[in-house]
């Protein structure tokens, strides 16, 4: 029989606060002993067995993987499908692994608009200065200036981004089940003229800087001696309350903030932005949506803003 290190924990603290509540004889003792016991486990080493480090290749080669020549994600040395629960009930982690190489695709997909599909990548905000955050668009090269017809490309929510319909189609059935590129391909071929939104880039994320925050004792007139106590006091909760969430969560990401990019921190911003920079300013006289999802919602807001 297995015993999971929660039941190992939280058994003796819930007996133990029971038995506070109820007034049980040697109070002080238990705690004492339940203090000692919880000193002696070594969390580090113990959430090293439970889950490995988030520490995760950033090329498909380094996950081991490839596309073949039918477009779809197979391991390098088995030919295998990708395969998520790589690391048995861990599934946070084998999640975050799922995460990272989602993130190698969005990037590989975004390198095949460019050479397969010869689309230009065009920053936006169309105006932005060195400094402040940025989105993207893909273009074709006569986008904007073909005189029949356009063709647009909304994908829906979520992790998606542009040249993507779904990225859960793209890692377990292939490229042109999951991304755009069909469609591009295709309306190039018949003579349209394609720009493809990229409608969740909708801020940048970067490290929340640390703020040192002055305890009361630093700035006060108490006597040394009680500072003294209550620093020992709070250094004390902090040591608790840091063993308790290292426990709840032993892999802690940094503090992130988002930095939303200016006239694109939404869809519908970001739908609206592109069709006043770029459809509206096309040659074409007619323009043609092709929306998934969400990127319905987007483009229905379009046409009650813009028509």
């Amino acid at each position: 029989m297995s015993i999971s290190l929660s039941s190992l924990i939280l058994l003796p603290v819930w007996i133990s606060m029971a038995q506070i509540q109820q007034g049980g004889p040697d109070e002080k003792e238990k705690t004492t002993a339940l203090k000692d016991l919880l000193s002696r486990i070594d969390l580090d080493e113990l959430m090293k067995k439970d889950e490995p480090p988030l520490d995760f290749p950033d090329t498909l080669e380094g996950f081991e993987y490839a596309f073949n020549e039918k477009g779809q994600l197979r391991h390098i040395k088995t030919g295998e499908p990708f395969v998520f629960n790589y690391q048995e009930d861990l599934h946070r982690w084998n999640q975050k692994r799922y995460e990272a190489l989602g993130e190698i695709i969005t990037k590989y997909v975004y390198e095949l608009l460019e050479k397969d599909c010869n689309l230009k990548k065009i920053s936006i905000p169309v105006d932005a200065t060195e400094s402040e955050p940025k989105s993207f668009i893909f273009m074709s090269e006569d986008a904007l200036t073909n005189p029949q017809k356009l063709m647009v490309l909304i994908h829906g929510s979520g992790v998606v981004r542009a040249g993507q319909w779904a990225r859960r189609l793209i890692i377990n059935e292939d490229l042109d089940s999951g991304t755009q590129i069909p469609f591009i391909k295709r309306a190039m071929d018949e003579g349209y003229g394609v720009i493809v939104l990229n409608p969740n880039e909708n801020y940048i994320e970067v490290e929340k800087p640390k703020i040192h925050v002055q305890s009361s004792s630093e700035s006060s007139d108490e006597p040394a001696e009680k500072r003294e106590r209550k620093d020992k006091v709070s250094k004390e909760t902090k040591k608790r309350r840091d063993f308790y969430e290292k426990y709840r969560n032993p892999q802690r990401e940094k503090e992130m903030m988002q930095l939303y990019i200016r006239e694109n921190g939404s869809p519908e911003e970001h739908a609206v932005y592109v069709w006043d920079h770029f459809i509206a300013q096309s040659a074409a006289e007619n323009v043609f949506f092709v929306a998934h999802s969400y990127g319905g919602l987007a483009f229905v807001e379009l046409v009650l803003l813009r028509t």
